[in-house]
């Protein structure tokens, strides 16, 4: 059993789910950036009580889940998303998605993933694939950030579908409901509440940990880390920010080119040149954190390692919050017309 389905790679695991199951559904117009874009998918998050893979939980996008389910209800899209506690019963639900020809999305563990190289498997619940198809004993899978379509034998399935941890997928499945038409006003209207949305999450969450001030919050712990930690953890909560921002899909910069795209692709749609000038700050902040990520590779493999160099980094970050922080700001300015 196999649904009629077409692999497309994209940047990011959750963004090309999303584009290729509405594309599926006949929803052509829908690209990687538009999704990320009206999902408003761009976030940044520190929390420093929670630990993951030995160092602070980070995250450079919003919640796992999220940018499918907003950009599925923005256009009018209803969707079904299921968990199980029962393996026997996700399996079932999900041969019989695929017996009746539809492709259903998955979120899974990325540890035991047999065809990801082994240095990007750890303990990471919130990737995303497409599942397509089945033959004998194995499933057809479309994941987003590969080349090529690919297979997963039933126990390798579950054994991601059913990972362990933060985050723990619980065999969850989604899919939009029905094949559903989408105009363009609707995905003009979509692209500005997007934005607004983005505006609040990035610019008024009270508390220090998320938006612009997560990230300003985050270069100033930078700064006392060597001497509150040692260089030893130091570097290794270092490490977490480099994976997070680098590894888990497409990460802190590469979210911000993306973004910069997005706001490039609403130009066709609301007639505003701010919007492209706009962009040009979401690529210079992806440039800045694909620096940082450099910056910190270099203290955590032990090339880098004096106080200079944390309190580099530290200003590093405080300067792209400042960068996003005027760019949002010049976005919450803008006139949007109906």
């Amino acid at each position: 059993m196999k649904a009629n389905f077409e692999h497309l790679q994209s940047a990011h695991c959750e963004n090309g789910v999303t584009t290729n199951l509405l594309r599926n559904v006949g929803v052509s117009k829908i690209t990687e950036p538009l999704a990320f874009g009206i999902g408003s998918g761009l976030f940044f998050i520190y929390i420093p009580f929670l630990k993951v893979n030995n160092g602070p939980a980070i995250a450079f996008r919003t919640q796992p889940g999220l940018i499918f389910k907003r950009t599925c209800k923005a256009l009018g899209i209803p969707v079904v998303r299921r968990k199980f506690s029962s393996k026997e019963e996700a399996q079932r639900v999900l041969d019989e998605c695929l017996q009746s020809g539809r492709p259903v999305g998955c979120q899974v563990g990325v540890y035991y993933l047999t065809y990801f190289p082994k240095e990007y498997r750890f303990h990471f619940n919130a990737h995303n694939l497409i599942i397509y198809g089945k033959e004998d004993d194995n499933y057809l899978i479309s994941d987003p950030v590969m080349e090529t379509a690919t297979t997963l034998s039933s126990y390798e399935l579950e054994r991601v579908r059913f990972a362990k941890g933060v985050l723990a997928p619980k065999g969850q499945l989604y899919y939009p409901k029905e094949n559903h038409p989408v105009t363009d006003d609707q995905i003009k209207h979509a692209i500005k509440n997007g934005i607004k949305r983005n505006i609040r999450d990035m610019l008024h969450i009270p508390g220090p940990i998320a938006g612009v001030s997560g990230i300003r919050f985050t270069g100033k712990r930078i700064k006392n880390w060597r001497n509150k930690l040692g260089l030893h953890e130091a570097g290794l909560y270092l490490a977490q920010l480099v994976r997070m921002q680098e590894e888990i899909g497409t990460g802190g910069g590469g979210f911000r080119y993306i973004y910069g795209a997005f706001l490039q692709e609403a130009y066709a749609y609301h007639k505003d040149e701010k919007l492209l000038e706009i962009a040009q700050s979401f690529t210079k902040s992806g440039d800045m954190w694909r620096n940082a990520a450099v910056q910190s590779a270099g203290i955590y493999k032990g090339r880098l390692s004096t106080q200079e160099d944390f309190n580099l980094l530290g200003d590093t970050l405080i300067e792209i919050a400042e960068v996003e922080k005027q760019a949002f700001q010049a976005l919450s300015k803008i006139k949007w017309h109906n």
